[in-house]
Parts: C-alpha cells; sequence; structure tokens
C-alpha cells in the first residue's frame, strides 16, 4: 500500500527531472560552444593584438606601414579582386545554365566546379608549376612570347582564382534551383530576350545571396597561403601576399612585427564577417 501511495504521491518530482533534463544539457551544450570558441578563436586573436602592440604603437605603425607590408598588402587586394571578378562572372553564368536549362554533362560540370573543395591548395599550386614552371609543357611557349607567370604576378592571381572558384557558383546553384523558373519561363513565352530575363527577373531574385557568396570568396582569397606560397617564389617586395609577409617576418622571429601585420588580416576578416552575417540575413528574409 505504501508503495502505491508513493508513486501516486509523487508525480510531480520525475516530471520537474524530466523538465530539469533538457535545461541541463542545452546549457551544457552551450557552455562546451563557448568554451571550445574562446579557446581557438577569441584567445588567438587577442593574443595576436597583444603581441602587436607590446612594444607601443611606434612600433606597431611601423611595422604596419613598412615598405614590403604596404606591398604585400596591396598585392593580396590586387589578386583578391581579380579573382573574385573572375569567379563571379563565372558563378553567374555557370549556376544560370546548371538551374535553368536540361543539357549532357551537367553533373560532371557541377562536380569539376567542386574540385578546388576537395584537394589541398598545395596541390593546385603544384599544378601550376607543373604546367607553367620550367619543368612544364607552356614554358617554351610563354618564354618565346615574354610571358611570366610562376614567381611572378599572374601566377599568384590564377592560384588565388583556383581556390576560390566555386564559392559563388555553390552559393548561386542551391538559391536558384530552389526559386524555380517558373518565372523566366512566362517572361520567355512573352518575348523577352534571354539577357532581359537575367536581367529583370533572375539576378534581382538572387542578388543577396551572390553578395554572400562574393563575401565569402573574398575572404578566402585574402587569407589565401598554400596555392600562392607554392607559386609566388617568396621574393620579397614582389610576389609575397600579405600572409606570405607575416610568414617571412614570423621565420625571422620578428614576432612583435608578424603580429602587427597580421592584425590588419584581423581587422579585414571582422569587416567581412560583418557584411556577411548581414548578407546572410537578408538571403534568409527572402527565401522565408
Amino acid at each position: 500500500m505504501r508503495r502505491v501511495i508513493l508513486s501516486k504521491a509523487g508525480p510531480d518530482g520525475p516530471r520537474r527531472d524530466n523538465n530539469m533534463r533538457p535545461s541541463i544539457i542545452k546549457w551544457t551544450l552551450i557552455s562546451l560552444c563557448v568554451l571550445f570558441i574562446v579557446i581557438m578563436l577569441i584567445l588567438p586573436l587577442a593574443t595576436v593584438i597583444v603581441y602587436a602592440l607590446r612594444q607601443g604603437w611606434e612600433t606597431f605603425r611601423d611595422a604596419v606601414l613598412d615598405e614590403y607590408a604596404v606591398k604585400a598588402l596591396k598585392l593580396t587586394l590586387l589578386s583578391a579582386v581579380l579573382a573574385v571578378s573572375v569567379n563571379t562572372f563565372f558563378g553567374l553564368f555557370a549556376s544560370w545554365a546548371i538551374t535553368k536549362f536540361h543539357f549532357r554533362g551537367k553533373q560532371i560540370l557541377t562536380t569539376l566546379i567542386d574540385i578546388p573543395f576537395s584537394i589541398s591548395p598545395v596541390i593546385g599550386g603544384l599544378v601550376f608549376i607543373l604546367i607553367f614552371g620550367r619543368i612544364g609543357w607552356a614554358y617554351p611557349f610563354l618564354t618565346a612570347h615574354g610571358v611570366k607567370i610562376v614567381f611572378a604576378v599572374p601566377g599568384i592571381v590564377l592560384a588565388t582564382i583556383f581556390v576560390t572558384f566555386p564559392f559563388v557558383s555553390r552559393e548561386l546553384i542551391p538559391l536558384m534551383q530552389s526559386q524555380g523558373k517558373e518565372e523566366e519561363e512566362a517572361a520567355a513565352l512573352m518575348g523577352a530576350s534571354g539577357f532581359h530575363i537575367y536581367r529583370k527577373i533572375t539576378l534581382p531574385h538572387i542578388k543577396w545571396g551572390l553578395l554572400y557568396g562574393v563575401i565569402l570568396c573574398s575572404a578566402r582569397a585574402i587569407g589565401e597561403f598554400g596555392a600562392v606560397s607554392v607559386v609566388s617564389g617568396h621574393l620579397r617586395g614582389k610576389t609575397n601576399t600579405l600572409p606570405l609577409h607575416v610568414e617571412i617576418l614570423f621565420n625571422e622571429f620578428n614576432l612583435t612585427a608578424a603580429c602587427a601585420v597580421s592584425s590588419i588580416l584581423v581587422f579585414l576578416a571582422v569587416v567581412i564577417l560583418i557584411l556577411r552575417n548581414i548578407a546572410e540575413f537578408r538571403v534568409k528574409k527572402e527565401t522565408r
């Protein structure tokens, strides 16, 4: 009888425990996520800033405004702008072709676009060495016409284009597939040209997704190290991007200057992160 009374009198106890378990699990997971972010992201970035400023503002300013640092920054921005421009142009028309038309080899084309995601950037740089370098099959032709790609700015741009190749198209393809093509087909039946349909119907619907892909592409281009390191030749003041310049300063045991220059990349990363969140918010708002 006592067991029956206890089982009837105590249903609130187990129910309270059941209500507490999801809360405990939730806060445990949140705490683990916050701890991981602090250890893996916030502490390293804070350490970079602290080391950059530990010898004073003048030392920081001299490192950031150093001739080689300025040239590395200009080359980084130049290669990023060119790579993003090329990949944006390709991504727009590749996504349009893949989502709006039926043709043989569509799956093969989609798979080829994803190749830079699946191989190491160092391998990508090595490929350009094997094509355009002294041992490459295109080297005699390039030399005969006075064109230099490897260990020069064109090689850096090509390597940057390679590693950032899929970002714009892979952002646009799922978005355009989810939107369908009924409006484009209706406009075509009314006699609108293909370019007019793209400019007036397709492009306005994907503008925020396009911006999101461009931002991701820009972030990847600015921070690229592996492929650019292989094809650059590490020529100081000529083919060194900002990440490569940081590596050189670190190898010279000039830790303060390396962290000062790295703070530029940190600043660019924060700006890009803010822009990405804005674009992501607008993409989600438009797809609801």
